[in-house]
């Protein structure tokens, strides 16, 4: 099973992170099954990381092994989404970039893939490219967003990344985060939300 996770998929968030870059094609870096946290399980703050950071995305999950995969065809390799959080290391992900060195261990430790419970498209009637999501902290809202301002569709990404990397069933692909990123710390109570549907709920610790 692979995490496959896209960076700087909205252009709000693009803009809070002093981004200027004029995109092309997504962005695309990994995470290890070890990096997997799902069932609500508690989130540990490393010990490496003062500056650990919320990074709410639709994600969804491979249904079929493709490779080399056409656009139109891309909507077959995936039939459940669920909303997840990509956790950052922001202060060492800073190091690294100022150091120049590859930033993966700001992304990839242990535990920083949180993910919810899957639900069918085809069952919730959902556009997939139009569909609005969100997180609350300690029931405030402090982040929401919407596919339809992805910068590059899911059906894209599917394409884009299947030129590179032989997709499998079981694959999870996390699409990108919407401005509204921020801090957590412990005891804070994280749920998040594809519409009114609550699919995520766990506690940092």
């Amino acid at each position: 099973m692979k995490i496959i996770c896209v960076g700087m998929n909205y252009a709000t968030h693009n803009k809070e992170m002093k981004n200027a870059l004029i995109l092309k094609e997504p962005t695309v870096f990994m995470k290890p099954d070890s990096a997997l946290l799902k069932e609500g399980k508690p989130f540990y703050i490393p010990d490496f990381s003062a500056e650990m950071q919320y990074e709410t995305e639709i994600v969804v999950r491979i249904n079929r092994l493709g490779k080399n995969i056409a656009r139109r065809f891309a909507h077959r390799y995936f039939d459940e989404i669920t909303v997840g959080i990509d956790m950052t290391a922001r202060d060492l992900q800073r190091k690294l970039r100022t150091d120049s060195l590859p930033w993966e261990l700001s992304k990839a430790f242990d535990n920083s893939a949180i993910i919810g419970n899957f639900v069918s498209l085809e069952a919730e009637k959902w556009d997939i490219n139009r569909l609005a999501f969100s997180l609350c902290i300690n029931e405030k809202t402090v982040q929401t967003g919407n596919t339809a301002d992805m910068l590059f569709r899911i059906d894209e990404i599917i394409e884009f990344v299947s030129r590179f990397v032989t997709l499998k069933i079981g694959d999870l692909i996390y699409t990108g985060t919407p401005a509204g990123i921020g801090n957590v710390v412990i005891n804070d109570h994280l749920q998040g939300f594809i519409g009114d549907n609550k699919l995520l709920d766990f506690h940092i610790k």
